[in-house]
């Protein structure tokens, strides 16, 4: 059984049809990328996955659970994490009350405001050991805000993982990053997948054919081309339609 499952997914703003029949899986231990050009329809996708957009019809499956109807809330408590193509972060808290306040909402342990969560022994340990599992370890005590943006992918990558999730949708992780803060991204990613399978949004392709066991592209709100990196590599369809006759 799939981890994640969509079945005929389909999204229209009046006649503009954003998500046509989109279908795919996700199996244990692998990365799903999702590739396609600007406008065509990925961050939707990943919108109406996370419940931040309520799909018109279709299935989405976590562990065979139909989520479809869930709330957002309800989908982070059913196990599905996520990071966002723009950095959403609390920039007055410092870094490890970023991660405690989100290990805090996915526990329920105290429900009180805010920084009552750093009074929380079990809520910090979980932090600090999330942030030296991302490499932010030393950057426990800065204000998120004084970050710079590839610590700041770190730490939502990291506000992901406190709360444990089953599945990670992940949007464009690598953007702004520089080569090196990108390989190390890629390198955590790799040993993430084996434990907790995600779907993955992203342009940089050298990453795309590092992580992915599957890759689909999305042209116009369809997939046009699914199946392994070589295999999307090689396709006709894939290539007129993103890779161009360049494609690594």
């Amino acid at each position: 059984m799939s981890t994640l499952e969509i079945r005929k997914l389909n999204k229209s703003f009046g006649a503009l049809h954003v998500c046509c029949d989109v279908s795919l899986s996700v199996p244990e231990g692998e990365c799903h990328a999702l590739i396609g050009p600007n406008g065509a329809g990925k961050t939707t996708l990943i919108h109406q996955i996370s419940g931040v957009l309520r799909s018109d019809f279709g299935q989405i499956l976590l562990d065979g659970r139909d989520i479809s109807n869930l709330s957002v809330s309800d989908r982070v408590q059913a196990g599905l994490g996520r990071t966002f193509q723009i950095t959403s972060v609390l920039p007055s808290f410092t870094v490890l009350e970023n991660l405690a306040i989100a290990a805090q909402a996915k526990s329920g342990s105290s429900m009180r405001f805010f920084r009552d969560a750093s009074h929380e022994t079990a809520l910090n340990d979980l932090a600090q050991y999330t942030l030296e599992r991302v490499g932010l370890g030393d950057r426990a005590h800065i204000a998120a805000g004084d970050m710079s943006h590839g610590e700041l992918r770190l730490l939502e990558l990291g506000i992901a993982l406190v709360a444990k999730p089953r599945f990670l949708l992940l949007d464009e992780p690598m953007a702004g990053l520089g080569r090196a803060e990108g390989t190390a991204l890629v390198t955590l990613l790799r040993e993430l997948r084996a434990s907790t399978p995600m779907l993955l949004v992203e342009h940089d392709m050298d990453a795309i054919f590092q992580l992915a066991n599957t890759v689909s592209v999305l042209v116009e709100g369809g997939i046009v081309a699914q199946g392994t990196p070589d295999e999307v590599r090689a396709s006709a369809a894939a290539r007129a339609a993103y890779l161009g006759g360049d494609a690594p």
